[in-house]
């Protein structure tokens, strides 16, 4: 399920944007939180461009949240597209995954609103479960404010693949919002320390240790890893949620848990497409000057466009 090298442009991405060790504390955290920000704002000054954004907040169950919205150059209202940013539930933000929004609004016609829920392990599990819902619900309830033409789907790379999931499962469990479609970039769910992919790929992108930490900052609880609104692969029945698209990186330790959760969504009669980027590691969407970064948008982006051509 991997080639047999990391695709060249991938690996010089990788390699300019340099190996930052993960500060397995919260003070170098915090540090690296700081850092990011600035960085992020003025690496995305020349973004690709679309016909508008709004930064804006929106209600969420404990405070406001810090939201973007991303409008194609064309008239609407659109399909919402509701986005959660990866980064192990600790890190990353609208400005790390701004130029991925920018491309998927691009590519699929849609309204994109990407979302910055609280981050662990100042908020742990289920802070961001209940941030993300919130959004969905809200982007239901107010398709007005995002020039919204009411329907919607959820969408998100790594940790935030594993919150729309989530948002698809609790939409589906709960009779809430109707979800049309999910996208889930190799998203952090099913992880076992024996799968071959972890064995074979942690320490590129992803450790063994970061993975441990992000663990350890996000849950409180043994428990709480057994629920399925932490991972949707402990869910008996998925069977109710939105069709979907998987996508995994073959150099990703996370591969085999995507690829998982793929097979689970299909078991249970969900319309599944999985695809796996076999010479990508982790986090590739986000990889300026990768066609295959581009690719894969591209195609993500058109099965929701199609999704929403279906209605």
């Amino acid at each position: 399920m991997s080639a047999d090298r990391i695709d060249p442009q991938a690996k010089a991405a990788l390699e300019r944007q340099g190996r930052i060790p993960m500060p397995h504390n919260r003070y170098g955290l915090k540090l690296l939180r700081l850092l990011s920000g600035p960085l992020m704002r003025l690496r995305n000054r020349n973004g690709p461009a679309v016909g508008r954004t709004v930064d804006r907040t929106i209600p969420g169950p404990a405070g406001d949240l810090e939201a973007r919205l991303y409008l194609p150059d064309s008239s609407g209202p659109y399909p919402t597209v509701v986005f959660f940013h990866g980064g192990g539930y600790v890190l990353g933000s609208i400005e790390t995954h701004d130029w991925l929004c920018r491309h998927l609004t691009r590519e699929s016609g849609c309204a994109v609103l990407s979302v910055d829920y609280r981050l662990a392990p100042e908020h742990p599990f289920p802070a961001a479960v209940e941030d993300a819902y919130a959004a969905v619900e809200w982007v239901a309830a107010h398709p007005e404010a995002v020039a919204g033409d009411g329907r919607i789907a959820v969408a998100g790379d790594s940790a935030g693949g594993t919150l729309a999931a989530v948002a698809a499962l609790m939409a589906a469990e709960r009779d809430g919002p109707a979800i049309e479609y999910q996208a889930l970039c190799y998203p952090s769910v099913g992880v076992e320390q024996d799968q071959p992919s972890v064995r074979e790929h942690a320490g590129i992108v992803l450790s063994e240790a970061d993975m441990e930490w992000f663990q350890e900052c996000y849950y409180e609880s043994e428990i709480h890893k057994r629920n399925p609104y932490a991972d949707p692969t402990n869910a008996g029945d998925v069977s109710g949620v939105a069709p979907a698209t998987v996508v995994t990186a073959g150099f990703d330790p996370l591969r085999d848990g995507g690829k998982a959760y793929a097979e689970q969504l299909v078991g249970d009669g969900v319309p599944t497409r999985y695809e796996n980027y076999d010479d990508m590691p982790h986090g590739f969407m986000t990889l300026r000057d990768v066609d295959r970064a581009r690719e894969a948008i591209a195609d993500v982006a058109g099965d929701l466009a199609d999704a929403f051509e279906s209605d």
